[in-house]
């Protein structure tokens, strides 16, 4: 019986070690990113959806803001399709 177990537990292993984790897809891009600049560091926040929203953070503390050069382009509207004018 405790064998029986024990392989039933080493194949529900094998299956689970088989499967492999699936990649992680949590990552949100944002247009527009934060350059902070101090003495002994700079570091980067692209975590804001306007232009207008870097520009407060950074106010007061230093550092410019730029588009997210990893943020995805927006699609082109389709043209809409004009029928005949009558």
């Amino acid at each position: 019986m405790l064998k029986s177990i024990a392989a039933a537990f080493a194949v529900a292993c094998l299956m689970a070690v088989a499967a492999g984790p699936s990649p992680a897809r949590a990552e949100i891009l944002y247009p527009w990113c934060a350059q902070y600049s101090g003495e002994d560091m700079a570091s980067t926040n692209c975590g804001f959806v306007t232009l207008a929203q870097c520009m407060a953070t950074i106010s007061g503390i230093g550092g410019f803001c730029q588009e997210n050069p990893a943020y995805p382009p927006a699609a082109p509207k389709p043209k809409r399709q004009r029928g005949p004018r009558h």
